[in-house]
């Protein structure tokens, strides 16, 4: 199960690569993307969360995206050690450019057998994380 989950990380990869080349983005950075469309004004530390990424590793995608206006990073008013991100325009444009309907085509899946898997894979997930949270 391991390998199987570690070589479709990278085949995912592999997929994006043509767009996110054409893009000039990374595949990190893309999921960084992602993540703010699933929800927008995430603190630092939220995001990193999500993506299992220490500050220090994220800080420099966030700061390319930024530079490439994507995303703006600003301190939170309530909270001045936070910092948010939120998508730009120009980042909520990049959702247009659906390349995840080019993923579902390229894994032979069915857009329903696509959308069963992906819930399978977050449960997964969310099961794994709780139980080494404990």
């Amino acid at each position: 199960m391991c390998f199987a989950v570690y070589s479709a990380n990278l085949a995912f990869g592999r997929a994006y690569k043509k767009g996110l080349d054409e893009l000039g983005l990374t595949y990190p950075q893309w999921i960084a993307i992602v993540a703010l469309w699933e929800q927008d004004g995430q603190t630092v530390s939220e995001l990193g969360e999500k993506m299992f990424l220490e500050s220090n590793t994220l800080t420099p995608i966030l700061k390319k995206l930024e530079a490439a206006g994507y995303l703006r990073r600003q301190r939170d008013p309530a909270d001045e050690r936070q910092v948010r991100i939120s998508l730009t325009e120009g980042g909520r444009r990049l959702r247009e450019k659906g390349m995840h309907m080019n993923l579902v085509t390229a894994t032979g899946l069915k857009p329903d057998e696509f959308a069963r898997l992906q819930e399978n894979v977050v449960t997964l997930r969310d099961n794994l994380i709780k139980a080494t949270a404990e």
